[in-house]
């Protein structure tokens, strides 16, 4: 029996041992995967560094794009006389140190809207390369010029505004006579000529007659010979295209207000804060054309006879047309106050898809 079980010893040990080894391969084997595992999460972690940084670098670049597009933004307001350009373009002085952008006032020879050829290249070197002066905002009494002609691939954002022809032509009228309350001592050019508008219109006189209408569509038809041609068709059609195809927005007088708060949500790089500012500043409704005196239907009729009222006057509705079909899809009334749309369209279906 003691023989026997001096037998059994040596198997037991030989058992022991195999499963010591069996063990051991195991843990080693554990061991192993553990390793396996921790440089897996380790590389993991690292690929999650680098995006992570890569992330970073991506934002912080698409950040200095957009501050160097936003910061290459030029706006030009060429507006015309007597439309209420003196009360707008205060909302822009007023607000460009608080929003960040330049203000400079296009001041040609004797208010011609039209530039000599050198001048147009001029211009367009100024407005395109000054970037010292980026963003920023010109106004001027210029027709409007077509930069595109001259090579340049990143186009101003023209806006402008608009006013009933009879309506604006009498407010010039006035504003030769007696000046305005803006710079109430300066002497006009027709100063002391004490004649209204009536009488000008009944005598036949030069100042009111309907050749002086033609202005708001040479504006916008720009630096063409045929765009000053009084009563030319082509140059109305011209005009019609610029205003749809060249100018981001274009408002009417007598929606002034609209035409700001549009211009704010579209453009706030400039505008933010112009609606508050035009509704409670003060210089907002600083210019008002002095003496002047609403005209007789008889006066308003006979302009109404000539063939060149009824161009200008087509091209204000359709102006006015574009203006609120925009505005339909921008503003919404609510107890006599204006409110800008919430935003309406989002992204989805998005590929490929991010890990």
């Amino acid at each position: 029996m003691a023989l026997w079980r001096m037998m059994m010893l040596p198997k037991y040990q030989l058992l022991a041992l195999l499963a010591f080894a069996v063990a051991m391969v195991f843990l080693e084997n554990q061991i192993q995967k553990l390793e396996e595992s921790r440089g897996k999460l380790e590389r993991a972690i690292a690929r999650h560094e680098v995006r992570a940084v890569d992330d970073r670098h991506v934002q912080e670049g698409v950040r200095e794009v957009m501050a160097d597009e936003e910061g290459d933004v030029v706006v030009i307001y060429n507006r015309v006389p007597k439309t209420a350009s003196t009360s707008f373009t205060n909302i822009a002085y007023d607000l460009c140190s608080k929003n960040r952008y330049h203000v400079l006032h296009i001041n040609t020879t004797k208010n011609n809207p039209v530039m000599s050829l050198q001048d147009q290249v001029r211009f367009v070197k100024n407005v395109t390369s000054w970037k010292e002066m980026k963003p920023a905002f010109y106004h001027g009494h210029v027709s409007f010029l077509d930069f595109t002609k001259f090579g340049v691939t990143k186009k101003p954002i023209y806006i402008n505004v608009i006013r009933d022809p009879i309506e604006r032509l009498v407010s010039y009228y006035y504003f030769l006579r007696f000046g305005d309350d803006y710079r109430p001592g300066l002497r006009r050019r027709k100063q002391g000529d004490k004649k209204t508008f009536d009488e000008c219109v009944a005598a036949g006189g030069s100042d009111c007659a309907p050749e002086k209408l033609w202005l708001q569509i040479p504006f916008f038809c720009g630096h063409y010979s045929e765009c000053w041609n009084i009563g030319s068709h082509w140059a109305l059609e011209q005009a019609k295209y610029n205003l749809v195809n060249e100018y981001m927005l274009v408002g009417v007088t007598e929606e002034l207000e609209d035409f700001v708060m549009m211009l704010e949500a579209a453009l706030p790089r400039f505008f933010k804060g112009a609606t508050e500012l035009y509704r409670t500043g003060k210089k907002s409704h600083l210019r008002k054309t002095s003496e002047k005196k609403p005209p007789t239907k008889e006066s308003i009729a006979r302009l109404q006879q000539s063939a060149i009222w009824k161009m200008e006057n087509e091209f204000y509705e359709f102006a006015l047309e574009q203006f609120q079909f925009a505005r339909a899809h921008a503003v919404r009334e609510k107890d006599g106050e204006l409110y800008l749309l919430a935003q309406n369209f989002f992204y989805e279906k998005i590929y490929p898809k991010t890990t």
